[in-house]
């Protein structure tokens, strides 16, 4: 890899931006393959010397959206991607009893856990410790956030002035996985507000009831439930 490219490559870590290194095996060729196109990239979507073919560029992409590294089909010698990307996010909306035991359960399996309520009796330290909290309006957060293909939402606020910002925020991104606390009836009353949105399209992509069907129903229970979900999604997206 030449110095140029390693020097991208570093910076590219240092932001949190994943990037993939495609190389070609039998010389050592290598390409630079973001998610969205960067500056550094050329019109054909990628930098360095070693040039991919549209077919090899959407695999890369959908394997560094996975964060799969792995061999690309290739007729003119074998290439292989190898994905750079940095630990999952979890989002949280509503810093209420599930958050408490979602927070903790999600930073052992590996996520980033951010908590975003602006309700500062419930987001504080003593009750979340440990955990990185932000008071700002929802929707505020999130885009200060950016909401990429590597995060995942949930809302657990329970109160639509505080959900359906995020969830706004949440439907217009790449988020791998979006999820909301809420019975049917309260899932369908959301649906409506959400499509007078202009948001129909895309509510199908909230999992609501939240979490896998477990059957529990304490606190733990449903969190542990949700980030079940949250990783199936994440490692067997549809």
């Amino acid at each position: 890899m030449k110095a140029a490219m390693f020097e991208q490559l570093l910076a590219d870590r240092r932001a949190k931006r994943p990037v993939a290194v495609v190389t070609r095996l039998a010389d050592g060729e290598a390409a630079l393959v973001h998610e969205e196109e960067s500056a550094n990239e050329n019109q054909d979507g990628f930098s360095g010397a070693l040039a991919l073919t549209p077919e090899q560029l959407a695999e890369t992409r959908q394997r560094l959206r996975a964060n799969r590294s792995g061999a690309l089909a290739s007729a003119d010698g074998a290439l292989f991607a190898r994905c750079h990307v940095g630990a999952p996010r979890l989002v949280i909306v509503g810093a209420v009893h599930i958050a408490q035991a979602l927070a903790p359960m999600a930073a052992i399996a590996g996520f980033e856990v951010i908590v975003v309520d602006p309700r500062r009796a419930f987001a504080t330290p003593q009750r979340l410790p440990g955990v990185s909290v932000m008071t700002e309006w929802p929707d505020e957060a999130l885009e200060r956030l950016g909401i990429d293909a590597q995060t995942a939402v949930v809302t657990l606020s329970h109160d639509p002035k505080l959900d359906d910002p995020a969830l706004i925020v949440a439907l217009h991104s790449d988020a791998f996985y979006i999820g909301s606390l809420g019975s049917t009836r309260t899932h369908a009353k959301r649906v409506a507000r959400l499509s007078e949105a202009g948001l129909e399209n895309a509510v199908p992509r909230i999992h609501s009831p939240v979490g896998l069907d477990l059957g529990g129903r304490a606190p733990a229970e449903i969190a542990v439930a949700i980030l079940a979900e949250v990783v199936q999604a994440r490692h067997r997206p549809t």
